[in-house]
């Protein structure tokens, strides 16, 4: 569903004179990160027991606040004694346009049975679930979703997270982050980002599934006329990068390393879900949506600065997930990714599979099983 700007206006504005927020929450100050613009219930959605879809204030583009949305899951039954505690769940890619992401609507790209096994499993245990679609992929059509910008999904997560809390007084303040692919990076940024971003929240570690870490890197040797075709969505992932980083990060000077037919690619999918990129791009090869080598700047800082995985400074433990034959992030990526946590002294636990892209066997389950025994003990 998009929503206009006057629509948008006009809820807030009633809010305001009526002193409190859509959802019931007092609303201090309009377009302040974290505050509700709106609540509605929907349980039953994702097949699941007590929902609702959230719309609020998050800290967007550079710093500017902008209206996003997503959803909370609770358990059934009487919250425990501080409420219950929760898992801040980040999604994996689903595209660029409103209407893509999934926690707030049903529509957009076909969502991985993995992902909503883990929904239910942690709501199954206690935690409710506060889940946001990320900017631009929800409710509100802000412009190209800012792919693998791991300022503002760690933003578009800690502000729902907020805005959730606001609405129930059952939601405890002790919260875990954890996501696969896409998600997984961005719980990282989450983790990594809440201590200062907030220090009021009693944040307890991070889950990460088969995260992306590290392409900015490989980056750097792409180059016009590479004639390798890229399988597996990776094709449709790179072309996702550079729509996000030319609709949030106007120093990248993104068109300028873009071919006529890669200016072309870049402005059709802002308005695509995954699936629908991925059918824009098949044939193609990304040598031929290039101008200029992509390690150029200023596009290498750009893109290092906009996605890159903290690789040290974290306050809580990680649990780091990663199948060894992983086609969508390579395995080297995720060994790399190993190697730095343990240069940067992260007190991190990896677990390895042998699966596809975010596919987790039984011994991974009961891995994040006993993490969430152990950071939040009951």
């Amino acid at each position: 569903m998009r929503s206009s700007s006057a629509w948008l206006r006009a809820a807030v504005a009633a809010a305001l004179a009526a002193g409190v927020g859509l959802g019931g929450a007092a609303v201090a100050h309009a377009e302040t990160p974290g505050v509700v613009i709106a609540v509605e219930r929907a349980d039953g959605f994702r097949g699941m027991g007590e929902t609702q879809i959230i719309d609020y204030w998050t800290r967007g583009v550079g710093g500017v606040a902008q209206p996003a949305s997503g959803a909370v899951f609770v358990p059934e039954g009487q919250a425990p004694a501080g409420g219950w505690p929760i898992v801040a769940w980040d999604h994996g890619t689903t595209g660029l346009a409103s209407g893509c992401g999934g926690m707030s609507n049903a529509g957009g790209t076909a969502w991985p049975v993995t992902q909503d096994e883990f929904l239910r499993r942690a709501v199954s245990k206690g935690f409710a679930v506060v889940a946001p679609d990320y900017l631009g992929l929800g409710r509100f059509d802000t412009g190209p979703h800012p792919y693998l910008g791991i300022d503002t999904e760690a933003t578009a997560t800690i502000d729902l997270l907020r805005a959730a809390r606001s609405v129930r007084s059952d939601l405890s303040p002790v919260w875990v982050a954890a996501g696969m692919s896409q998600g997984g990076q961005a719980a990282l940024g989450t983790g990594h980002r809440q201590a200062s971003y907030a220090p009021e929240l009693d944040f307890r570690g991070t889950i990460a599934i088969d995260p992306e870490s590290d392409v900015e890197k490989v980056a750097q040797v792409l180059v016009p006329g590479n004639p390798d075709r890229l399988g597996g969505g990776i094709l449709g992932f790179s072309a996702s990068i550079l729509a996000g980083m030319r609709a949030s990060r106007p120093d990248a000077q993104v068109d300028s390393f873009l071919s006529p037919l890669g200016r072309q690619v870049v402005d059709e999918i802002g308005t695509m879900c995954q699936d629908d990129i991925d059918a824009r791009v098949a044939g193609l090869t990304l040598g031929q949506l290039l101008a200029k080598p992509l390690g150029e700047e200023p596009m290498r800082s750009a893109m290092a600065d906009y996605m890159t995985v903290p690789t040290s400074g974290y306050d809580a433990p990680i649990l780091l997930l990663v199948n060894a034959t992983d086609e969508t992030v390579p395995s080297p990526l995720h060994a790399s990714l190993a190697a730095q946590f343990t240069a940067g002294g992260v007190n991190y636990t990896p677990v390895v599979g042998f699966g596809r892209h975010c596919d987790l066997n039984p011994a991974m389950w009961s891995e994040i099983d006993t993490f969430l025994n152990r950071v939040y003990p009951r």
